[in-house]
């Protein structure tokens, strides 16, 4: 058994407008599902990705309107980092969010930037055969399009801690300076950085959690080793889409292991992706009151029509 590297970071804004124009126009990625938070149908749930919505893809965002902003501390994600095919693509990664005004540094390979929320992000030349995950964009040639997540950087005071759970149970390869979740079809890199002084406060521009890709045959195997590990996951969640486990990782993440289907084109045909509000079944008796607490969107790829 072998997780398919990353299959999602859910994070945290307080502007879901802003944070769709950003992720969609700027960053160039679909909107490929719009539906609510499942623990608290009052608000988004919006999930941005490449054309088919696929695992390793996935950036999402419950939006709480308003929310103040948080910041990263010990055990929580700071760090998002995507893949690109090549240094031409870094460089025109360069002028498109210079002319978008967004702040942004060359570190070595690397470029780091935020979003209006300050997540933090990185690109990186991808040196993994894994398939690219692109979404397609009017400005955007797909070969310098981002291709999927890379991993992610979390803080942790015992990083040592955690490498029970991560090598023995969950079965993350040493890679580098952290590890690598990787199956048959792809993988995701884990790493820990010394956390800050300060504690993290969760809110807008803090990654709440990240889920890792498993197939729909392994995934209470998945749970049991969890458990087996030392961690008190839940049980196995139906979440339409897919299905979810969650359980905290030693050094204070919020983990997730995901299956990779029935995907989202279950209730959406592909071409229509993310344009219209999508429950799942239980929470349809209760559409008109969750349309109407809801920010409503004006989505720029939609414009581009």
């Amino acid at each position: 058994m072998k997780l398919e590297g990353i299959h999602h970071v859910t994070a945290i804004t307080g502007d879901a407008q802003r944070n769709l124009d950003f992720y969609t126009g700027v960053l160039g990625l679909r909107l490929v599902k719009k539906t609510v938070n499942q623990d608290d149908p009052s608000v988004y749930h919006l999930f941005y990705g490449d054309e088919e919505g696929s695992p390793g893809a996935d950036l999402t965002f419950f939006e709480y309107p308003g929310a103040a902003p948080g910041h990263a501390g010990a055990g929580m994600v700071h760090r998002i980092a995507w893949r690109v095919g090549s240094e031409e693509a870094l460089s025109f990664w360069v002028e498109r969010l210079a002319a978008a005004g967004v702040p942004h540094e060359r570190v070595e390979d690397a470029l780091r930037f935020s979003d209006p929320e300050g997540l933090s992000q990185e690109l990186a030349v991808s040196a993994v055969g894994d398939a690219p995950l692109i979404a397609g964009h009017p400005e955007l040639p797909a070969e310098l399009a981002l291709q999927g997540f890379d991993g992610v950087r979390a803080y942790a005071t015992a990083p040592a801690a955690s490498r029970p759970l991560l090598e023995e149970a969950l079965g993350f390869a040493p890679a580098g300076e952290g590890w690598e979740a990787r199956g048959d079809q792809r993988g995701g890199r884990y790493a820990y950085d010394a956390p800050p002084a300060e504690p993290g406060r969760a809110g807008a521009g803090t990654v709440h959690h990240v889920a890792w890709a498993s197939t729909m045959a392994e995934h209470e195997q998945w749970r049991q080793r969890a458990l087996a590990g030392g961690t008190r996951p839940t049980e196995v969640i139906d979440r339409f889409w897919f299905r979810s486990i969650y359980f905290r990782e030693p050094s204070g993440v919020l983990f997730e292991i995901a299956t990779m289907g029935p995907g989202f084109t279950t209730d959406e045909a592909p071409e229509h992706l993310g344009e219209r509000l999508l429950l799942p079944p239980r929470f349809e008796p209760m559409r008109a009151r969750i349309e109407a607490a809801l920010t409503p969107l004006e989505s720029p790829r939609l414009a581009h029509r």
